[in-house]
């Protein structure tokens, strides 16, 4: 699936334009060409910009074990002792998350203060 000069420079201009799943399905049809081919013509070119998985909630997803690290930090521990606590329902991850980041765990003051 080789594409001219022309289509090239087409692809590149047509995506920086609107670098988006449309634009990328609306170039495979006017080349008739698939979309994966397109998506690598255009990352070769080093132009295609993956789009960014988004939760139902619309945030970008944080995985258990991010979560853990951050806690970890807050409570100044290295994550592999709080082993087993990636098995924890996320919610409860995350509550703790914000318990911890509301009592300032992790700051100096929290630390030395007497």
């Amino acid at each position: 699936m080789n594409y001219s000069q022309e289509e090239s420079q087409v692809l590149i201009q047509e995506y920086e334009k609107n670098p988006s799943k449309e634009t990328v399905e609306a170039l495979a049809e006017k080349f008739r060409k698939s979309t994966k081919s397109v998506i690598g013509k255009l990352s070769r070119e080093g132009v295609y910009r993956r789009e960014v998985y988004r939760s139902k909630t619309g945030d970008v997803p944080i995985t258990k074990v991010e979560i853990v690290t951050s806690i970890a930090d807050m409570l100044l521990c290295e994550p592999e002792q709080l082993f087993g606590l990636d098995k924890a329902p996320k919610a409860s991850l995350r509550a703790l998350e914000d318990a911890l980041t509301k009592s300032g765990a992790g700051s100096k003051e929290a630390v030395y203060s007497d």
